[in-house]
């Protein structure tokens, strides 16, 4: 129960020490998207990455390299999902999120929030992050692709043309 054998923990050491260094180097070959904030795409690639990374570990059914394969087939997806998706619109509607207006000229968007199944406890939290007192005082609020909130404060807004991919922003 509390040890097995000698040759059990080397095997955790060794196989541990090379799948992380495989890893490493995938992560690294793959660039930077990989890693990047997370979509749904994002999160189900990093959990599979932790999962795949802990079978190979603590199963010694799976040899190393089949787990290095696994490793690099996942990272090969998410990297085949990323490139795709910049490349070709239809297929990036169908993987990715867009962005949602939460708050424009300082009124909750309150369809959008119910939609969203964000509170406007949340709203006002981000507004509050962002060192803005009042609603009257932002320009707008974006839940963006990742889940996270991006305020713009009235005084800064400029033209909103940072605003440009995001549906149902009035225009005029």
């Amino acid at each position: 129960m509390f040890f097995d054998s000698w040759n059990g923990l080397l095997r955790v050491v060794v196989v541990g020490v090379c799948a992380y260094a495989a890893l490493v180097v995938l992560l690294r070959l793959s660039g930077k998207r990989t890693l990047a904030k997370m979509n749904a795409f994002d999160l189900v690639a990093t959990v599979a990455l932790g999962s795949t990374l802990a079978t190979v570990l603590l199963t010694s059914d799976v040899a190393l390299a089949e787990g290095v394969l696994a490793l690099a087939l996942l990272i090969g997806a998410q990297f085949a999902v990323a490139w795709t998706s910049v490349r070709v619109g239809l297929f990036r509607r169908a993987v990715k999120s867009t962005p949602t207006l939460l708050v424009w000229q300082g009124r909750l968007r309150d369809r959008e929030l119910r939609e969203q199944r964000v509170s406007r406890s949340e709203v006002w939290q981000a507004v509050r992050s962002q060192g803005v007192g009042g609603l009257d005082r932002v320009a707008a609020v974006v839940l963006e692709t990742d889940g996270s909130f991006s305020v713009i404060p009235a005084s800064s807004a400029g033209g909103l043309d940072a605003l440009d991919d995001v549906p149902d922003v009035p225009r005029g």
